[in-house]
C-alpha cells in the first residue's frame, strides 16, 4: 500500500508530455519577448521636448514642461511628436493643426527659436532636447495657441479681393489676363497666412496695432500687381503711411521664416518703389 502511494506521488509531481510541451513553449515565449524588448531598447532613441504650457484657468505663471518620447515610435515631424504627446501622455496639451501638409498654416509655432510649421519641421534627432513655444509677441490663449484676431484684421484692412470700376465685358464670365500678367502674382498668392513672417519681424513686435506687417503687405502687393484690379491708386494711397508701410526696415526676417519660401520683404520694396513713382 505504501508503494502505491509513493507511485501516485511521483506521478503527480512529474508532468506528462503535453504539460512539458506547454511549459517549454511558455519559457521559450518569455525568452523571445525578452530578446524583443532588448532589441527595442537598443533601437530606441529618446528625445525630450520642452513645451510651453499656460492655461487661463490656472493662476500659475507660464512654464516649460518636459516630455520624453521614443523617436523610433514616432513620426518624423514635430507635429507627430505633439500628437503623440497629446494622445498618449498629456491630453491637456493644446495646439492648432489641420491639414498636416503645409497648406492650412494652423500649426505655426516657434520651434527651437525659429518660426515654422510643425507639420513641415523635421524632428532634430541630434541633441538632447527641443523647445517648442507659441509664435512670439502674440497674446497666448492657451499653451501653443495664440490670438490671431489682430493679424486677421490687418489682412482684412487691405481688402484682399478683386475690385473693379468698369462693368465686365462678358457678364457672368471670368476676367481674363495674359500669362505675363499672371506670372507677376507668383511669390504672393501662395501665402497661407500662417503668421510666421509677421511674428518674426521686430517692427511688428513693437508696432502690432499700427504696422500692417509682412503678410498683410505681401497680400496688398498681390492685388496692387493684379492686372484685373482697377483700384491700384486707392490701394497705394490706403497704405502710404509712416506706420502701415514704412515701419519695414528690410531686415528680411520674414523671408527666412516663411515656410513656403516666399519673400515678403521683396514685395514691400516693390510697394515702396510704386509709392515713389517707380516700378511697374
Amino acid at each position: 500500500m505504501a508503494t502505491g502511494l509513493i507511485r501516485r506521488a511521483v506521478s503527480v509531481t512529474r508532468p506528462n508530455s503535453s504539460a512539458r510541451l506547454i511549459l517549454s513553449r511558455l519559457y521559450a515565449s518569455e525568452a523571445e519577448a525578452q530578446q524583443v524588448d532588448s532589441k527595442a531598447k537598443a533601437n530606441s532613441k529618446l528625445k525630450t521636448f520642452e513645451i510651453y504650457r499656460w492655461s487661463p484657468e490656472s493662476p500659475s505663471k507660464p512654464a516649460l514642461k518636459s516630455y520624453e518620447i521614443d523617436l523610433s515610435q514616432c513620426g518624423p515631424m514635430v507635429l507627430d511628436a505633439l500628437i503623440k504627446i497629446k494622445n498618449e501622455m498629456d491630453p491637456s496639451l493644446t495646439f492648432r493643426r489641420s491639414c498636416r501638409e503645409g497648406i492650412c498654416g494652423s500649426c505655426a509655432m516657434n520651434i527651437d527659436g525659429c518660426n515654422g510649421l510643425a507639420c513641415l519641421t523635421k524632428i532634430e534627432s541630434e541633441g538632447p532636447s527641443s523647445t517648442i513655444t507659441p509664435l512670439p509677441h502674440m497674446f497666448v490663449i492657451k499653451d501653443l495657441v495664440v490670438d490671431m484676431t489682430n493679424f486677421y484684421n490687418q489682412y482684412k484692412s487691405i481688402e484682399p479681393w478683386l475690385k473693379r470700376k468698369s462693368p465686365p465685358e462678358n457678364p457672368g464670365k471670368e476676367i481674363l489676363q495674359s500669362k505675363k500678367d499672371r506670372l507677376k502674382l507668383d511669390g504672393m498668392y501662395e501665402c497661407i497666412l500662417c503668421a510666421c513672417c509677421s511674428t518674426s519681424c521686430p517692427s511688428y513686435w513693437w508696432n502690432p496695432e499700427s504696422y500692417l506687417g509682412p503678410a498683410a503687405l505681401l497680400h496688398a502687393n498681390r492685388w496692387i500687381s493684379d492686372s484685373r484690379d482697377e483700384y491700384t491708386k486707392e490701394r497705394l494711397d490706403a497704405i502710404n503711411d509712416e506706420f502701415k508701410l514704412y515701419r519695414c526696415h528690410t531686415i528680411l526676417n520674414c523671408a527666412r521664416a516663411c515656410p513656403k519660401g516666399l519673400n515678403p520683404g521683396k514685395q514691400i520694396q516693390h510697394i515702396k518703389q510704386l509709392q515713389l513713382g517707380g516700378g511697374n
